[in-house]
């Protein structure tokens, strides 16, 4: 007789997890988290946050930005052109 495996699926990677877009945060999580840096002098990274929420660019393109991309010198732009790696439109 021939002995025939029986087929056993394998379970989904995602059972049980939640999938999909993520919440936004909360106002209340932003400003804890704002407090925190302030809190420590983190002045670096409370300005990467702040940088982060308040242009609304994607991870990509906010990762990809350079000291040059929003400042001259020692003066700051009040405005930054970027592309959107995802779409290619100008922000």
């Amino acid at each position: 007789m021939h002995d025939i495996a029986l087929y056993q699926p394998k379970p989904s990677w995602n059972k049980g997890k939640i999938v999909g877009q993520k919440l936004a945060l909360k106002l209340e999580a932003i400003w804890s988290i704002r407090t925190r840096l302030d809190i420590s002098h983190n002045l670096r990274e409370l300005t990467m946050f702040n940088l982060a929420l308040d242009s609304k660019l994607r991870a990509c393109d906010f990762i990809k930005l350079k000291v040059r991309d929003i400042a001259h010198g020692t003066t700051v732009q009040p405005r930054a052109i970027l592309i959107q790696q995802k779409t290619a439109r100008p922000v």
